[in-house]
């Protein structure tokens, strides 16, 4: 096996693995009345140490602004966060858990954290650690655009 074939194997094992993590975290939460896409996004507006606007969690999570927007819009109506004035953009409002958010995010995370026990059974931690790094290194690469570098 080559390195291109292990990394296109990897790279297709993390498609399937990221459809099953969504349909379990959904399934995690869904009688808290979130998805998988809501608790992301009020995963990084709960553990940042600053309020963010909504292209900024797309930013820091990998996703489109649009899709954040919406999700957003469609959490403040259900109480789970708010708009809030932002004093360095007049039109990017930042996002701010409501008490029922931070109630809903904190739950969602008492569960993951058995979730996570339960998953991770069996593994050495060092296993773990190592896989981790590689896909953070691969995702890295894609965001500094250094995957193209044959292309170069």
């Amino acid at each position: 096996m080559t390195v291109q074939d292990a990394i296109t194997e990897l790279v297709l094992e993390t498609f399937r693995l990221n459809g099953r993590l969504l349909a379990s975290g959904d399934a995690l939460v869904a009688d808290l009345e979130l998805t998988s896409a809501r608790w992301q996004v009020l995963g990084a507006a709960a553990l940042s140490p600053v309020p963010l606007s909504v292209a900024q969690i797309a930013r820091n999570m990998g996703l489109t602004r649009q899709a954040v927007q919406r999700l957003a819009n469609e959490m403040e109506g259900g109480g789970l966060l708010r708009f809030a004035p932002n004093p360095h953009h007049q039109r990017a409002k930042l996002v701010v858990l409501t008490a029922v958010g931070k109630t809903a995010f904190a739950a969602a995370m008492k569960r993951q954290g058995a979730w996570a026990a339960a998953l991770g059974k069996g593994f050495a931690v060092r296993d773990i650690a190592a896989a981790a790094t590689t896909l953070r290194t691969i995702r890295q690469r894609l965001e500094n655009g250094t995957d193209n570098e044959a292309d170069s």
